[in-house]
């Protein structure tokens, strides 16, 4: 996995992320929770640690 530099401090992170916004309500029914452990489980095991969130993407917006 390629990874990228991000910031002043130096923070690395896999060139390709996982957006979590699909995860909660943003595209229909939030992901049954077990599933959504088992993706971000699959796409760390892959090497993707970059994980876009947002505290909007939950329930306390």
């Amino acid at each position: 996995m390629k990874k990228r530099i991000l910031g002043n401090n130096q923070l690395e992170v896999s060139a390709l992320g996982l957006g979590c916004m699909g995860l909660s309500f943003g595209y229909g029914p939030a992901t049954e929770k077990k599933e959504a452990i088992k993706l971000i489980r699959a796409a760390y095991d892959e090497g993707i640690t970059f994980f876009d969130t947002a505290e909007c993407y939950g329930p306390f917006f």
